[in-house]
């Protein structure tokens, strides 16, 4: 079951990738955690993306989709897994299909979770995260014992840059201009599902399983 996660910045998908590689045991592979392993471990694949972040820059789609290939290729991911961050493009998209093709594979499901883009500057902004130990809390959803206080070490939790609403409102133009168009990539492959992610989180991973079959 090889599963690609398409959504908003906040829309949650980040979660159910986790809770989908949990329930079926197959790897959740972020784009993120890929060029950190890669980069720890010195792989000439790493260190080339590595040149590029140091200067500030964008690794250029090929290689980035060269390390999804490369770890998709890897023997914990002969049953499948959920791909979360990548493709962000369409040419991502092109790239890995081409990639995939080649080793006579293609993608089950691409599961996009629909959140309005207002819901997602409320959501954002009621994330709180601790400056100390990383924790984090959403003053609805998962709010900490004491208000504005850490659970786990008792600093003063912060709302980050990235959480406040000039910038969510901007990841977001970013997301529509770029990413969105992925949607109509996947509905065109006939492997694009929908969810509606704003429901509660269970009630979402509810409706995955149902698609999933299972």
């Amino acid at each position: 079951m090889k599963i690609i996660m398409l959504g908003a910045p906040g829309a949650g998908k980040g979660t159910q990738a986790k809770k989908i590689a949990a329930k079926y045991q197959i790897p959740h592979i972020s784009t993120g955690d890929i060029f950190r392993a890669n980069i720890k471990n010195g792989t000439e694949l790493g260190n080339k993306a590595k040149t590029y972040m140091d200067q500030g820059l964008l690794v250029p789609d090929e290689l980035v989709c060269d390390l999804v290939v490369d770890r998709v290729k890897q023997e914990d991911c002969a049953n499948g897994y959920v791909l979360d961050g990548f493709p962000r493009t369409i040419p991502q998209a092109e790239s890995l299909r081409s990639a995939l093709k080649a080793l006579g594979e293609s993608i089950d499901y691409a599961i996009n979770i629909e959140v309005p883009d207002e819901n997602i500057v409320n959501r954002m902004g009621g994330r709180r995260a601790c400056p100390a130990c990383g924790a984090t809390y959403h003053k609805e959803n998962i709010p900490p014992k004491i208000a504005g206080i850490c659970d786990v070490c008792g600093a003063k939790l912060i709302l980050r840059d990235d959480d406040k609403p000039e910038t969510v409102k901007k990841r977001l133009d970013v997301y529509h201009d770029q990413t969105q168009p992925l949607i109509e990539f996947y509905t065109a492959e006939n492997v694009l599902v929908e969810v509606d992610g704003t429901q509660p989180m269970d009630t979402v991973f509810e409706a995955i399983c149902k698609i999933l079959g299972a």
